[in-house]
């Protein structure tokens, strides 16, 4: 099950809370039992590479030139 951050607009305590995505945005009251929360935006990321896998190479102009579309005539 997903965990969900909230925050509690009475008191400002954040508090995570484990519920259904069906339940994500259902009325949750705070741990002092405030009732006037809100959930906040979640941001998840991953940075890092598995093992054996390789990088991806950098991109970039090809040589001579800014590219295929450019009129520079570099």
């Amino acid at each position: 099950m997903p965990v969900y951050e909230y925050v509690c607009r009475t008191c400002d305590q954040r508090f995570e809370v484990r519920r259904s995505m069906s339940e994500a945005s259902a009325p949750i009251d705070c741990p002092d039992g405030h009732a006037d929360t809100t959930r906040m935006l979640s941001v998840f990321a991953s940075v890092g590479r598995s093992a054996g896998a390789s990088p991806a190479p950098m991109a970039g102009p090809p040589a001579g030139g800014c590219g295929a579309g450019c009129a520079c005539a570099s």
